[in-house]
């Protein structure tokens, strides 16, 4: 069981929740990802490692509640528990030594982003974060990534620094000072449009993808992507890939498969766990 520490809403059902897992917290590298479990007969959850702390014993993850596991699980209160966090999983991020990078992250993709950012800047590299969210309340870690370089925000509706996307503001950065690399990670339409903006200026683009993935070791195959005409396996061979490389069209339709089914609840009694949670959730709105 991992005791939760700290439990902090961020968005409009976004979490960040602090837990002990100091084998994970130890070893753990940026891009990499844990698999959660909150308890027996529920969905395992893929999450990257949005921090840690080695000496605490602690990492973080950054949840956006979408479906009755996901809710679930940032329902439990500061002192629960989850049963079981598998990982770390999956390759680390390439990290370069020296020079210039641009960060991109939309929506809970910042989170994604901080970690990278964190290794680069301790590593001496310039960084700039563009991040965005279609309103001000829905643009988080501005302030954990300021602390590693200029933040520069763009919202849908202007309500909170430039009014547009993130690629306006990324074409106006490239157009100024050509970045070395650039990572990024956010919703599938928009790493496409990144690599859309990049690919024509030749600067290399890192993307991380987030395809229906179930065991998290390569065995059941569900994260399959194509990368350069070839098969590649998200959770081993990624999660993080040459962007330009991508078929984004074929990760759009595989991650709508299932959609249908996200949206319905488990009648069983292996989701009892889940119901209690809701309850709790209800409790709390009341």
């Amino acid at each position: 069981m991992h005791r939760i520490i700290a439990n902090q809403q961020l968005a409009p059902a976004v979490h960040r929740l602090v837990i002990e897992a100091p084998l994970i917290a130890k070893v753990r590298k940026p891009g990499q990802f844990v698999i959660v479990r909150l308890d027996q007969g529920h969905e395992r959850i893929p999450l990257t490692i949005a921090d840690g702390d080695a000496a605490a014993g602690t990492i973080t993850l950054v949840i956006q509640a979408m479906g009755h596991s996901t809710k679930a699980i940032v329902a439990m209160p500061v002192g629960g528990a989850i049963r079981d966090v598998a990982g770390p999983l999956g390759a680390p991020t390439h990290l370069m030594e020296k020079g210039f990078a641009v960060c991109v992250g939309g929506g809970v993709g910042t989170a994604v982003v901080h970690p990278i950012a964190q290794a680069l800047h301790r590593a001496g590299v310039r960084v700039i974060s563009i991040i965005g969210g279609r309103n001000r309340p829905l643009v988080i870690y501005h302030d954990e990534l300021s602390r590693l370089g200029e933040v520069r925000v763009c919202t849908d509706d202007g309500s909170w620094g430039r009014k547009g996307l993130v690629t306006d503001e990324l074409k106006d950065l490239c157009a100024a000072e050509r970045p070395d690399i650039i990572y990024a990670v956010g919703p599938v339409p928009m790493m496409a449009a990144v690599c859309a903006t990049t690919k024509p200026m030749a600067i290399p683009t890192v993307v991380s993808l987030n395809p229906v993935m179930v065991d998290g070791t390569g065995m059941c195959g569900g994260c399959r992507v194509t990368v350069g005409g070839q098969v590649r396996f998200a959770c081993v061979d990624g999660p993080e890939f040459d962007g330009h490389q991508v078929d984004f069209g074929e990760l759009r339709s595989r991650l709508g498969t299932y959609k249908m089914f996200e949206s319905q609840p488990c009648d069983d009694g292996s989701c009892k766990a889940r119901r209690a949670a809701d309850q709790i959730t209800q409790q709390q709105q009341q």
